[in-house]
C-alpha cells in the first residue's frame, strides 16, 4: 500500500504590526547565528538591539516593503526589499535583508520567501535586484549561487572599526 504524501506550504505576506514582536526576536536569533564570529561581538550584538519591536513598527508604519513567511502559524522568515542603494552597479532593486528562523532554514522556505521577494524587485524595478553578503558568510553564498545570483562586485563595511569584505549578487529583470 502507498502513503499518501502531504505538502507543506509557507505562506508569504506583506508583514503587518502583529508581525513586530516576531520579527524582533527572529532577527535576533537570525543575526547571531549568521554573524556570531564574523562581525566583531559588540557590534553585532548593538546591531541586534537596535531591533526592537518598536522598530519594526516604525518601518511599517513608514511603509518599508517587508515580506513574512509563515509556516503553521509561526513567524519563519522575512526578506525586507527596496531600491538600490548602489545605484552605479546598475541595478534598480535590492534585497537588503532575508533570513529564515535558524529551524528552517534548509527546509526550501528560503527559496520561496526569496522568489516572492524577486518577483517584488522585478515588478518595481526593471533593471534587475541586487544583495551583498558578507565574504565570510558561506552560507549566503551557497544560498544566493543557487538562487542563480551572479556574482557582480566586492567591497567592504566597517564594524567597530573592522573592515569587512563583502560580495555583491545580481540578478537581471
Amino acid at each position: 500500500m502507498m502513503a499518501s504524501m502531504t505538502a507543506i506550504d509557507i505562506v508569504i505576506s506583506p508583514a503587518r504590526p502583529h508581525h513586530c514582536e516576531a520579527l524582533a526576536r527572529l532577527h535576533r536569533d537570525a543575526w547571531r547565528l549568521a554573524y556570531r564570529g564574523i562581525i566583531p561581538h559588540l557590534a553585532l550584538e548593538r546591531m541586534v538591539a537596535r531591533r526592537t519591536a518598536e522598530w519594526w513598527a516604525r518601518a511599517l508604519r513608514r511603509g518599508a516593503p517587508i515580506l513574512v513567511a509563515e509556516f503553521a502559524g509561526e513567524l519563519a522568515g522575512y526578506a525586507h526589499v527596496g531600491p538600490s542603494r548602489a545605484p552605479p552597479l546598475g541595478y534598480g532593486g535590492e534585497l537588503y535583508e532575508l533570513y529564515m528562523k535558524p529551524e528552517y532554514q534548509g527546509l526550501g522556505f528560503g527559496q520561496k520567501l526569496f522568489e516572492a521577494a524577486g518577483a517584488r524587485l522585478r515588478r518595481r524595478f526593471d533593471r534587475g535586484f541586487l544583495v551583498w553578503a558578507l565574504s565570510d558568510n558561506e552560507p549566503a553564498h551557497d544560498f544566493y549561487r543557487a538562487m542563480g545570483g551572479r556574482k557582480i562586485c566586492r567591497a567592504t563595511s566597517c564594524f567597530d572599526g573592522v573592515r569587512l569584505a563583502k560580495t555583491g549578487y545580481g540578478w537581471r529583470a
